[in-house]
């Protein structure tokens, strides 16, 4: 178990391991193009030689990269479907020649067109993104907040896609402890942790999960929003983060945080590490 958190490539992603190293990191997430929309910069086999060597210079050990967050594999719309797939697979290739771990992406909203229907399309979107690719970064699915629509708040939509997709065997798992909790998932102490791990490991398969975004809460239990908190300062709390980090079924997972980027991140860090022991 290596603990991380979510980094800026300011003037390059070559300076993402020396952000990281910074607060402490011994893994670290990023984005390679704005989050919001915007292409990014093109990345050439020089630059993941460049990438390479700053996180072996900075002792990080491993990366992984965050899709933006426009994309929807549930749109009604065609093109935005279309789009989503490409940028998913762009990230693949971008993570491969950087050398990254992983891609996780938020599966989108089936707002207009219903979960059933929704899903489906979401299968197809992977296939499509999917197709074709032999890179070795892997793709995550990442667990949901359930606001709205949003698809791969539960367990067993998770489970589906993975089961769907052409090449679900392929695919992982990215928890997000704020992301359960806001869908009713309890992880406030060590039972209910136990509990949400056994529930996951029966639905999707700990064999799965490669990774966990590790956040507190800003909203209460089952809220169904999307809002990070730092350590101790949420509605999951130290106790239950200290269960989520000491479970003995999750000590092959890498800790990526999220929570807001200010004086209280290099905390975030150090509460994560001790817990960890």
């Amino acid at each position: 178990m290596k603990i991380g958190a979510h980094v800026s490539i300011a003037g390059g992603v070559e300076n993402a391991p020396g952000n990281a190293a910074e607060i402490g990191c011994e893994v670290l997430q990023m984005f390679t193009r704005p989050p919001m929309g915007g292409q990014g910069k093109k990345l050439t086999k020089e630059d993941g030689d460049v990438f390479r060597s700053a996180m072996r210079e900075h002792g990080i050990e491993r990366a992984y990269i965050h899709a933006p967050y426009y994309i929807n594999l549930a749109s009604r719309e065609k093109a935005v479907r279309g789009n989503s797939a490409r940028i998913i697979r762009e990230e693949l290739e971008r993570g491969s020649i950087l050398g990254c771990t992983a891609v996780m992406f938020h599966p989108g909203s089936a707002k207009d067109v219903g979960e059933e229907k929704g899903l489906a399309l979401v299968i197809e979107t992977i296939d499509k993104a999917m197709d074709g690719y032999c890179g070795n970064c892997q793709l995550l699915i990442e667990i949901s907040a359930g606001a709205g629509a949003t698809m791969g708040d539960l367990f067993e939509e998770v489970a589906a896609m993975l089961k769907g997709a052409k090449r679900g065997r392929d695919i992982g798992v990215c928890f997000d402890t704020q992301h359960a909790f806001a869908s009713g998932y309890d992880l406030r102490d060590a039972k209910a942790v136990d509990e949400t791990v056994k529930r996951f490991d029966e639905v999707i398969g700990l064999q799965r999960l490669v990774m966990s975004h590790l956040n507190d809460s800003k909203v209460p239990f089952h809220d169904r929003k999307d809002r990070h908190e730092h350590i101790g300062d949420g509605f999951i709390g130290k106790k239950g983060i200290k269960a989520f980090v000491q479970h003995p079924k999750l000590q092959h997972l890498d800790l990526i945080l999220e929570t807001p980027h200010d004086d209280k991140i290099r905390a975030d860090v150090a509460f994560l590490k001790r817990a960890r022991g």
